[in-house]
């Protein structure tokens, strides 16, 4: 059974229903979570029947440029795919996707606080309530779990390109079912999914196991860049490195493609916490946080402006320094664990 409470669910489905135009939202630098889960949805709202269809339909993230990241640039939905700068200002509905907090919304925010309806589909705990209509399960491995349900509670038959897009939310932040989080109920909608006739051999090597010959470089860069500090997190140990915009600028590569390295570092056995800082086009550092389970990383990240997961979170960096971020997080690490 759903923890989400009947009436927040009926007051979702009516305003959809009603709508004349719905903006679908991702958060900034969107994962496949976010973005799988916007376009889920909007693929099944485009597949209903003529005289439900919704009229306009539209799929954003607040980023200019906009850029979809390469490993999901596969999916279907591309003709609902709107850039920020071109997205209708006046949607009856706007739904989010994967966005703890309005400001994750990036250039859209203020198009989702105008909104006569706004309704936020999430599963993080660091959910901070700003949608008039909370579809928010903590307990949720991906944000796709919650899209999922609402398409059944629209009345909505799955179709394969849908399932698609919601399998990408599932299996990005499950980490293909490796992560904490998962349960039996995540494997029997991965089956519900696959049933749909998904190539989903073809989607996990899309979004997980294809990158540029380059990506290979800057890799190797930041494994030689890569600190160990056994002592950090309470003696349980804390593993990081850096990805500069400069190492990516050679080849080319795009900041999103960085993004994997995460899980290189995070399989050294001496550290319970793994870190990667990331200087984007702009010169600002994002920073990535996962966690084995002694240390709760989204308590470290909202502390520092991001949110997320016990085991995966993130923020990004008001200091420009590398040094000032491992500081900060370190300090971070020790509140958490002596809480």
């Amino acid at each position: 059974m759903s923890p989400i409470a009947s009436s927040d669910w009926d007051r979702a489905v009516d305003a959809i229903e009603s709508a004349r135009s719905v903006l679908l939202l991702g958060h900034v630098s969107p994962d496949g979570d976010a973005l799988g889960s916007a376009l889920g949805v909007g693929l099944a709202l485009a597949a209903v029947p003529d005289d439900r269809r919704i009229p306009r339909i539209e799929v954003s993230f607040g980023d200019d440029p906009f850029v979809v990241p390469a490993n999901l640039a596969w999916m279907p939905g591309e003709h609902l795919l709107v850039p920020a700068t071109e997205v209708s200002t006046d949607p009856d509905v706007v739904v989010t996707f994967d966005a703890s907090s309005s400001d994750r919304l990036g250039l859209l925010r203020g198009v989702a606080e105008e909104a006569a309806v706004l309704v936020a589909v999430d599963h993080h705990r660091s959910y901070d309530g700003f949608g008039q209509v909370s579809l928010v399960d903590t307990a949720a491995p991906a944000t796709a779990v919650v899209a999922r349900e609402l398409i059944s509670r629209l009345g909505i038959e799955l179709e394969a390109d849908a399932a698609a897009c919601l399998y990408t939310g599932l299996i990005t932040d499950t980490g293909s079912f490796r992560y904490t989080g998962t349960t039996s109920q995540t494997h029997a909608l991965a089956g519900e999914l696959l049933e749909t006739g998904i190539a989903f051999d073809e989607i996990a090597r899309a979004v997980f196991d294809a990158v540029p010959f380059g990506y290979l470089g800057v890799l190797g860069t930041a494994l030689g860049r890569c600190q160990l500090e056994p002592e950090a997190v309470a003696g349980c140990g804390l593993v990081w490195t850096a990805v500069l915009a400069a190492d990516r600028a050679a080849d080319g590569l795009p900041f999103d493609l960085v993004e994997p390295i995460i899980d290189v570092i995070r399989k050294a056995s001496e550290a319970e916490v793994a870190m990667v800082i990331k200087e984007d086009d702009l010169g600002d550092l994002r920073v990535s946080l996962r966690s084995k389970g002694v240390a709760d990383v989204s308590q470290v990240a909202t502390a520092l402006g991001g949110g997320g997961h016990r085991y995966a979170a993130g923020f990004t960096s008001t200091s420009r320094e590398v040094a000032d971020v491992v500081s900060a997080v370190r300090s971070a690490l020790d509140a958490a664990i002596d809480g």
